[in-house]
């Protein structure tokens, strides 16, 4: 069944979020968050096997984000903050509790409302991204991720990161994308929606601010625990990240399994069915 998504703009947390919207109003509610450097466009494959299931569904494009409002200051971008968007989101949908599917940054964003509102949350998907304070751990102090994440360190500088992405098209960003297990499912009409997103004045510096306050952040002292019920997807061939941080973020939780799918980074293109299989299946236990 092809689910019918109409678009809006919702007011949250002093941001307007431009919003994908599908399924029926009293279903349950689940927020599907997106990652670098894509937006609400990167869970089309899963939004119709949800709306199935009996989910009313909101794929927001997050804060610096295509259509949605992009802030000029870093500090904007602060964990908090971020959380504090999708909490406002289904407060105004007038529902105390929703469950969240996160891929890269929009698991990081999901993880951290667990952390720190996990009253809120009823279920929780994370796909290819570790809690943010073990990736930041891992950064520091572990050879292999520091190897992965070099281009973080880029990300600090001021203006360069967003000079770069901008030659040749967005070359470096298709690129990225492309290594998708699944690169051929992505048509030219695809790239060309991602581009139009990464063109919009100040969205660059919207994307690559994400990280930059990451990096300023001071993490809360460990341990902490996440009581929400998780489950963790991986892409066993995620060039960004060590096998290993799904497995620390694992043990920071009292309910959580992971699943392990030969997939790249981009797990729910690689494996679309198999991802929304796995999602409805978590939400239905």
């Amino acid at each position: 069944m092809r689910a019918s998504v109409a678009f809006s703009y919702r007011a949250t947390n002093g941001v307007s979020l431009h919003v994908a919207e599908a399924g029926l109003p009293e279903g349950r509610l689940v927020i599907l968050l997106h990652g670098f450097p894509e937006f609400w466009y990167g869970w089309r494959q899963q939004i119709a096997p949800l709306v199935d299931a009996g989910c009313r569904v909101l794929v927001p494009d997050q804060r610096g984000y295509n259509l949605s409002d992009r802030p000029h200051e870093v500090a904007a971008y602060d964990l908090d903050l971020l959380a504090a968007d999708i909490v406002g989101l289904a407060d105004g949908t007038g529902r105390q509790k929703f469950s969240v599917a996160g891929h890269d940054w929009g698991a990081a964003v999901g993880w951290w409302i667990a952390t720190r509102f996990p009253d809120r949350l009823d279920r929780f998907v994370a796909l290819n991204a570790p809690h943010p304070a073990v990736w930041l751990e891992a950064m520091r102090d572990d050879p292999e991720q520091r190897r992965r994440s070099r281009y973080v360190k880029l990300f600090r500088i001021p203006v360069l990161p967003e000079f770069l992405m901008r030659q040749g098209n967005f070359r470096v960003l298709a690129e990225a994308l492309r290594e998708s297990k699944r690169s051929a499912s992505l048509s030219d009409d695809d790239f060309e929606k991602y581009r139009a997103a990464w063109s919009l004045p100040g969205a660059l510096t919207g994307m690559v601010d994400w990280y930059r306050a990451l990096l300023r952040k001071t993490m809360p002292s460990r341990p902490w625990r996440i009581t929400v019920p998780t489950r963790i997807i991986l892409g066993i061939d995620d060039k960004y990240a060590v096998r290993d941080l799904a497995e620390q973020s694992l043990r920071l939780c009292d309910i959580a399994s992971v699943e392990y799918l030969d997939a790249s980074h981009w797990v729910q293109n690689d494996e679309p069915v198999r991802v929304a299989e796995l999602i409805c299946e978590f939400l239905r236990t």
